[in-house]
């Protein structure tokens, strides 16, 4: 049995739309986009493979990042929140972003809870607003 670690939001648009959206939802909650890895493309440059269109961003909100890094430094190794935008089969998109909770699951450390909590309303949020 496999763990849930993220939520996936379905979106009835087309991907570069759900690009747009994603990023106006995640900017409305105090997220940047720090890292953007454009998999289509690396994977079609790279072994010459064709896929949907498919991007992880590695989305921060400065405030929540400082608090975690001064928790504990080496939870660097897991920020920042990483989001998917990715193409559907039908046309539509989906939106998928990891749950901050995990954060504090592999860390075990109770004084991140806190900050997890509030980084998994803000992402709840920006994803109930793409619904």
């Amino acid at each position: 049995m496999s763990k849930d670690y993220g939520r996936t939001v379905e979106l009835d648009v087309p991907f570069d739309r759900a690009v747009t959206l994603t990023r106006e939802a995640l900017a409305g909650q105090g997220f940047g986009i720090l890292t953007e890895i454009d998999v289509r493309a690396t994977l079609k440059a790279k072994l010459g493979e064709e896929m949907e269109p498919y991007l992880i961003w590695g989305a921060c909100n400065p405030a929540l990042a400082h608090r975690a890094l001064e928790t504990d430094r080496s939870v660097g190794l897991l920020l920042p929140c990483n989001v998917v935008v990715r193409g559907t089969a039908d046309g539509g998109s989906a939106v998928q972003a990891l749950d901050p909770h995990t954060m504090v699951e592999l860390t075990g450390l109770p004084a991140l809870q806190p900050v997890a909590e509030e980084a998994a309303r803000r992402l709840e949020a920006a994803l109930d607003s793409l619904a």
